[in-house]
């Protein structure tokens, strides 16, 4: 029995004194004619344990916000752009708004903005991997990519492993294998010559998988740039997301 039912009983129903009730109990005068006081207007639901949550909370974020934050969502979507936490953040800077990210992604959430996608995996079942040291490891991968007036454009990425520096980003239509080549002598330009380099099995970066008559391949310029400075060639295996 909890204390509150066991104070309430001895004083309502075994008419003990309140002063006797709060030195067999331990408990406050002050709490006793609340608990009593509550029992009185509510009966039973006093002994229903009460929420510590406050009324109030004057950092949450404010209704037109939020409203303002779903307005965003459902007008950049219905353009076909990217409704991203990311993007919504950014807009609302522009109106002199200021919400991180990660409040605009709880409010999504909370107002069934964002729908599951129970196939989608976990980010934590990813395995992570890592370079110790700068430019010992450099990674490369592209990405398609719709713009506004609906033409397709990829994006080349190039990315040290270890710090996780993006080192170059442009867009293409599309990729070529002379454009990677390309991409990758402004990067070591710009940011030194890695030990290697890590990318997915795409025909821009590597035809060694691509078989040929009789199973031969000869490299593509991108190969035969690495192997010419002696940087050494990764491969991922099919599937493997390179940039998380």
């Amino acid at each position: 029995m909890s204390k509150a039912r066991l104070v309430i009983t001895a004083v309502r129903l075994e008419r003990r004194p309140v002063a006797e009730v709060i030195a067999a109990y331990g408990v406050s005068r002050a709490w006793v004619y609340k608990l009593l006081a509550r029992y009185d207007a509510e009966g039973e639901a006093a002994f229903e344990p009460r929420s510590k949550r406050p009324r109030s909370s004057p950092t949450a974020t404010s209704q037109p916000v939020v409203d303002r934050v779903l307005a965003l969502r459902k007008t950049l979507t219905a353009q076909g752009l990217d409704a991203g936490p990311h993007t919504i953040a950014w807009h609302l800077t522009q109106e002199q708004i200021t919400l991180s990210v990660a409040t605009v992604s709880r409010i999504l959430t909370r107002h069934g903005a964002v729908v599951p996608d129970p196939g989608k995996r976990p980010r934590n079942s990813y395995r992570r991997f890592e370079a110790d040291l700068p430019n010992q490891t450099r990674q490369s991968d592209f990405t398609h990519w719709q713009l506004a007036d609906g033409r397709d454009v990829e994006i080349l990425n190039w990315l040290d492993d270890h710090s996780r520096y993006l080192l170059g980003c442009t867009a293409h239509r599309p990729v070529t294998g002379p454009i990677v080549l390309a991409a990758f002598r402004g990067v070591v330009a710009a940011h030194g010559l890695p030990a290697s380099v890590l990318t997915d099995n795409g025909l821009v970066y590597t035809t060694r998988f691509a078989g040929g008559r009789r199973g031969k391949t000869t490299r593509n310029g991108f190969e035969t740039e690495l192997a010419r400075l002696g940087v050494q060639q990764k491969n991922s295996s099919p599937n493997h997301p390179l940039m998380p």
